[in-house]
C-alpha cells in the first residue's frame, strides 16, 4: 500500500491534482445551483444538505491526498501548503458546528461552507491553469480566449434566478453586464444597486477583480504558489502574456502585480470605510462590503457602483472625503503596476532609513534611481493632465455643475474628482448630462487619452500621447529622435505610438457608424460618447445605454471588448508572423 501511494504521488500526482479538480468542479456547480438558482424552499432544503455533504467528501478527498502526499515525499514542499490550509480550515468549522461556541457563532453560516468549497476548486483551477503550456496555443491567443471564457462564466452567473431582485436579465443584458465588469468599463443596462442581489453584487465585483488584474495573471499567481513553481515552458507562456522580455523576471512581475493590486485595494478600503456615514448601513458586514465593493471597483478603474442614485445622489454628493479617497485610489490604479511599485519602494526605502538612523544607530545604504525612466516619464504625463484637467473643469463649470457646491474647497474636490475619473472610472458625482458643452469636449479627450501602461486603466495611454506630441516638436524642432530625461525614445515606441492611436481613431469610428445604422433615433453626440466610452473601458455615459437595441448592445460589447484587450495585441495575436528576411530594401523619403 505505501510503495502504492509512493508511486502515484511520485509519478501520476498531476492525475490525482486532475481528479481533485474535477470534484471541486461539481461542488462549485452544486454552490452556485444553490445559491443561485434554487428559488424553492423545499428543493432548497434538500440542495443545502447536498452542499454540505459535498464539502464534507470534499474535505475528506483534500486532507487524504496532503496526508499521503506529504507521507509519501517524507517532506512539507508548497504545494502541501493549500491542503494543509484546508485541513485546519475544516477542523475550525467542524469545531463550531459540534461545540457552538457564542463568541464563534458567525462561523456557522452556510457561507462559510460555501468559501470552502471555492477555495478548493480555486487551488485545482490555479494548479490547472499552468498545463496550458502543454497546448500548442500562441500565448496572446491565449490570453484573449481566457477573457473570452471569463465573459461567458459571468454571463452564465448573472442570469441565474438569484442574481437579480426584480426582472431577470435576459441574455444579451447579461452578456453586456459580464462584458462590461470583466472589462472593467461600467457601462450597465440596469442598476445593480437596487435590481441586484448581495450575490449578482458579488458576481460583479469578481469579474472586476479577475478582468483588472487578467484571468492568466491571476490563476497564473496562486498557481506558482499551490504547485511550488513555474516549469520553463510556464515562464515563457507568461512572460508572453505579461510583457516581461527577462525570463528570470517573470516569476517577480507577476507576484508584484497581484501584491501591488491587494495591498492598495486592502489600503483604500480601509479609507473608503472610515469616510462613510455608518447610519446609512443596516450593519457592519453591509459597510465592509460596500467598501470593499468600491475599493476593487476604484482600483480596477470599473466604474461600477451599488449606490442607488450614484455617487451624485444626496447621501454623497457632498462627502468629499469620500469622493477623494475614491479618487486617489482609482488614480493610483491608473498609474499602472511598476509606477505604483516604485511607490513602494521608495516609501519603504524612506521607511527603512528613518530606522536605520533612529533604532540601530547607522547609516542606511540607499539605491540607485529607485524610480524609473519609465516611472518618472509616466508620473510627468500624469501630473500634466491631472493639473490642466481639474483647473480646466474648475473654470468651464463655474456657472454650471460647480454651482451645486457650496464651498472653495468643494467646488476643487469636485473638479479634482470629475477631471480623473473622466480618464478612466467612470465614476461620476454630476450629472452628465448637465455638463457644459466644452467640459463635454474635454471629458471626450480624457477618455480618449486615459491612464497609463500597464494599469487597469483604458484609453490610448498618456505616454502615447505624449510621444506623438514629442515627436511632433522634434519634427519641427528639425531633430531625428525624441530626448527626454537624457534618454532617447527608440524609434520602435513611436511607431507604436502612432498605431495605436491610428487603430483607435479607425475602432471608435466603427463603432460611431454601426451605431448610427442600429439606433439612428437616437442623437450622434450621444452614440459618439457611448462608443469613445466603450473603447476606452470608461464608462461614463448620457444615459443611453439602457435604452439601445440589442444590436447596438452587441456592437458596444464587442468594443468594449477590443478596447480592453487592445487592438494592437488582436492584430499580433491572429496575423502570422513573417519570417525575417536577410536582407534590406533600399530606403525612399515619402512626401508629405
Amino acid at each position: 500500500m505505501i510503495s502504492f501511494f509512493k508511486y502515484v504521488f511520485k509519478y501520476r500526482v498531476k492525475v490525482v491534482d486532475r481528479i481533485l479538480f474535477y470534484l471541486s468542479l461539481v461542488c462549485a456547480f452544486m454552490v452556485i445551483a444553490h445559491v443561485g438558482y434554487i428559488t424553492d424552499p423545499a428543493i432548497g432544503k434538500i440542495s443545502r444538505k447536498l452542499v454540505l455533504s459535498l464539502f464534507y467528501v470534499l474535505f475528506t478527498v483534500e486532507s487524504l491526498i496532503t496526508v499521503f502526499s506529504i507521507f509519501s515525499s517524507r517532506k512539507l514542499t508548497p504545494s502541501n501548503y493549500p491542503g494543509i490550509a484546508v485541513i485546519i480550515y475544516f477542523l475550525i468549522i467542524l469545531f463550531q458546528r459540534f461545540t457552538h461556541v457564542p463568541f464563534l457563532s458567525f462561523l456557522e453560516k452556510d457561507e462559510w461552507i460555501y468559501f470552502g468549497i471555492a477555495f478548493i476548486f480555486f487551488v485545482q483551477l490555479s494548479k490547472n491553469s499552468l498545463f496550458f503550456d502543454n497546448f500548442y496555443f500562441n500565448p496572446t491567443i491565449l490570453f484573449v480566449i481566457s477573457f473570452l471564457g471569463l465573459i461567458i462564466l459571468g454571463a452564465v452567473l448573472l442570469m441565474l434566478p438569484k442574481t437579480t431582485i426584480e426582472a431577470p436579465l435576459s441574455f444579451i443584458d447579461a452578456f453586456f453586464m459580464a462584458t462590461s465588469a470583466v472589462c472593467i468599463t461600467g457601462l450597465s443596462v440596469t442598476d445593480i444597486s437596487t435590481n441586484f442581489s448581495v450575490f449578482g453584487q458579488t458576481v460583479i465585483m469578481l469579474l472586476i477583480q479577475i478582468g483588472g488584474l487578467g484571468i492568466m495573471t491571476f490563476t497564473g499567481f496562486f498557481g506558482y504558489f499551490f504547485s511550488g513553481g513555474f516549469s520553463f515552458k510556464n515562464q515563457l507562456m507568461f512572460g508572453e502574456i505579461l510583457g516581461e522580455n527577462k525570463l528570470n523576471s517573470v516569476i517577480s512581475t507577476l507576484l508584484t502585480i497581484i501584491f501591488i493590486t491587494l495591498l492598495f485595494e486592502f489600503i483604500g478600503g480601509l479609507f473608503i470605510f472610515f469616510t462613510l456615514d455608518s447610519t446609512l448601513f443596516e450593519s457592519l458586514g453591509d459597510r465592509i462590503f460596500f467598501a470593499a465593493f468600491h475599493a476593487i471597483s476604484s482600483f480596477c478603474n470599473s466604474g461600477f457602483t451599488i449606490l442607488k442614485d450614484g455617487i451624485q445622489g444626496e447621501n454623497y454628493r457632498f462627502n468629499y472625503s469620500f469622493q477623494i479617497a475614491l479618487a486617489m485610489i482609482f488614480v493610483f490604479g491608473g498609474l499602472g503596476f511598476g509606477t505604483v511599485f516604485n511607490f513602494y519602494t521608495y516609501f519603504k526605502a524612506k521607511f527603512s532609513a528613518i530606522i536605520c538612523k533612529l533604532f540601530l544607530k547607522k547609516n542606511y545604504k540607499y539605491k540607485p534611481q529607485i524610480f524609473s525612466f519609465n516611472s518618472r516619464f509616466i508620473l510627468l504625463c500624469n501630473i500634466i493632465v491631472i493639473v490642466l484637467a481639474t483647473i480646466s473643469y474648475y473654470f468651464l463649470e463655474q456657472q454650471h455643475t460647480l454651482t451645486e457646491d457650496k464651498s472653495a474647497f468643494g467646488e476643487w474636490a469636485t473638479s479634482f474628482f470629475m477631471a480623473n475619473t473622466s480618464r478612466s472610472a467612470g465614476f461620476n458625482s454630476v450629472n452628465i448630462n448637465f455638463l457644459a458643452n466644452p467640459t463635454l469636449i474635454m471629458v471626450v479627450t480624457l477618455m480618449w487619452i486615459g491612464a497609463s501602461p500597464g494599469s487597469t486603466g483604458g484609453g490610448v495611454k498618456v505616454t502615447t500621447v505624449a510621444i506623438a506630441f514629442l515627436n511632433v516638436i522634434a519634427l519641427a524642432r528639425g531633430k531625428e529622435s525624441i530626448e527626454i530625461y537624457k534618454r532617447r525614445i527608440a524609434s520602435e515606441s513611436i511607431s507604436k505610438a502612432f498605431a495605436i492611436i491610428l487603430l483607435s481613431i479607425v475602432s471608435i469610428t466603427i463603432c460611431f457608424i454601426l451605431l448610427n445604422f442600429s439606433d439612428p433615433n437616437v442623437g450622434m453626440v450621444e452614440l459618439l460618447f457611448e462608443s469613445v466610452s466603450a473603447y476606452t473601458t470608461c464608462g461614463l455615459s448620457l444615459g443611453i445605454t439602457s435604452s439601445l437595441s440589442s444590436a447596438s448592445k452587441l456592437i458596444l460589447m464587442l468594443t468594449m471588448f477590443v478596447g480592453r484587450v487592445g487592438t494592437l495585441t488582436l492584430l499580433v495575436a491572429f496575423i502570422k508572423n513573417t519570417k525575417n528576411k536577410s536582407y534590406i530594401y533600399p530606403s525612399e523619403k515619402i512626401l508629405f
